[in-house]
């Protein structure tokens, strides 16, 4: 069993815990796996996580986890967010939780807050354990400052970008055109215990972009993109491959947004080519508009369409009605 701390800021924190699930089953109800004292808001904290649950009557078949409060001296009031992440090393959308909390001085008794019930072990297995047979529980932290009357958003992502950026603690390496890309397997897509992986026909620019978005799930702004119609493009081939289905969304919609008579029928050809059926009929529907379609079929990525997807032609044609 792996428990490591990442710790960005003095207000924030995230806390990865990293199983072996066959070796979780082998322990006690109670059993507890714990990070160290972790300062952060002028409090100290730990995160204490129960792989096989803390209470009897649930017969060990969820994994508990919980945010204790270690500090007396004064309230402290707290975001705990916490989800597993997916085996591509993503977070998951369905086992995600978050709750703010008030802890008190008052307490006789050091607080913890969390959920008992956090995740079926059952779903754990059959949905988020990796080839190597582990999974991964991450946590984050913020302490709001006493005057605060507004949760703020969740900002775990800013932490992965840090974190990425730091490369602090990285047990990966990507190769991409012999420029070398530092990660951490729980945040990465990596699922091999080879230490360094070599990536082809794919350009470093365009990972870079794409690994940044696996560690804060945040669509990058214009000023990374570069070129940004064909960086895009590329983004989106990008996570076709790893099948990154929301950057694959994103991408769509920044392709539709920016589209142009010039550039329509070569977002059609990467909207047929990667599976991006909802962006293939915004296309269709552009060029069959009477004043589009005189003008697309004169440039050079009609000819391109043709050549690759003489069906689409079909479908314009019935569209168009010709």
């Amino acid at each position: 069993m792996i428990a490591s701390v990442f710790d960005c800021d003095s207000c924030s924190f995230t806390h990865q815990f990293k199983l072996n699930f066959l070796e979780t089953e082998k322990v006690a109800i109670g059993h507890l796996v714990s990070s160290e004292d972790i300062s952060a808001g002028g409090h100290l904290w730990r995160i204490k996580c129960y792989p096989r649950g803390d209470r009897k009557e649930n017969y060990g078949q969820y994994l508990a986890i919980y945010l204790q409060h270690q500090s007396k001296s004064k309230d402290a009031e707290a975001i705990f967010e916490a989800f597993v992440m997916n085996k591509d090393g993503t977070a998951s959308s369905s086992q995600r939780k978050r709750q703010v909390r008030v802890f008190t001085s008052k307490s006789s008794a050091k607080e913890s807050w969390g959920w008992t019930r956090f995740v079926e072990r059952s779903v754990l297995e059959s949905l988020y354990v990796t080839n190597s047979g582990s999974f991964i529980i991450m946590c984050g932290v913020k302490i709001l400052h006493e005057d605060s009357l507004e949760v703020p958003p969740s900002d775990m992502g800013n932490h992965f970008g840090l974190l990425l950026d730091c490369a602090e603690g990285s047990d990966v390496s990507f190769i991409v055109d012999g420029e070398k890309f530092l990660a951490h397997r729980g945040c990465s897509m990596a699922d091999s215990k080879m230490p360094s992986i070599t990536l082809h026909d794919i350009a470093p620019a365009t990972f870079k972009v794409m690994l940044r978005f696996i560690y804060t799930d945040a669509y990058p702004e214009e000023d990374e993109l570069g070129d940004s119609y064909d960086m895009v493009r590329h983004l989106l081939a990008a996570a076709d491959r790893f099948a990154l289905d929301r950057l694959k969304i994103f991408c769509a919609a920044d392709l539709w947004d920016n589209v142009l008579v010039d550039t329509v029928a070569t977002t059609l050809i990467c909207a047929e080519t990667y599976n991006c059926p909802q962006l293939k009929k915004k296309c269709i529907d552009f060029i069959a508009e009477d004043n589009n379609f005189k003008k697309v079929v004169l440039k050079d990525g009609f000819v391109q369409l043709a050549q690759q997807f003489p069906a689409i032609l079909d479908e314009l044609r019935e569209k168009v009605g010709v």
